[in-house]
């Protein structure tokens, strides 16, 4: 029996809604819509090429975006809310909610919600290597302090071997 599929309105997120503070004190929720096909594949090719950058330590060069192909890379993310959302609000949250935008588009809500709870501090999204080093290094020294120290020489001198028990000898 062949298998049957649910309609794709029954589960795929059509929208995302962004509750922005504006620039007058006012926060609004804006509705992003899901873009169309075409700018959906836009969209991941240049984050591809921007990981893909930044995976490999290189510097930006001719092929990343300029100030137009950003403006218009938001303009995809955010749709008809674009307008709306850059006269309403300052750079740093407009931004934030193309950024957040963007994850959703390229990965999906959760990843886009975690992105917007970490207010665009990548540290909160995913913690460094330092940061994992130093919580692993919290960890072991904790479990170090819980366990039982073997017990060493009572008279503060190292144990004999037989090597510096011949040296002593000769002395």
């Amino acid at each position: 029996m062949a298998a049957v599929f649910e309609a794709l309105d029954d589960f795929l997120d059509d929208f995302l809604e962004l509750p922005v503070l504006g620039t007058d004190g006012t926060v609004r929720t804006y509705r992003i819509a899901s873009p169309p096909a075409e700018d959906g594949l836009r969209v991941e090719k240049i984050t591809r090429a921007a990981a893909r950058m930044l995976q490999d330590g290189s510097e930006p060069d001719a092929e990343s975006l300029s100030d137009a192909e950003e403006r218009d890379l938001y303009r995809m993310l955010l749709g008809d809310v674009h307008d709306r959302l850059l006269a309403d609000t300052d750079w740093s949250r407009f931004k934030h909610a193309a950024l957040t935008a963007m994850f959703w588009v390229t990965a999906d809500r959760d990843t886009a919600h975690k992105f917007w709870a970490s207010g665009g501090d990548p540290s909160r999204v995913a913690p460094n290597r330092a940061a994992r080093r130093q919580q692993s290094r919290a960890s072991s020294a904790s479990a170090a302090a819980t366990t039982t120290r073997s017990r060493g020489s009572t008279s503060g001198t190292r144990a004999e071997s037989p090597r510096n028990a011949k040296a002593a000898a000769r002395k």
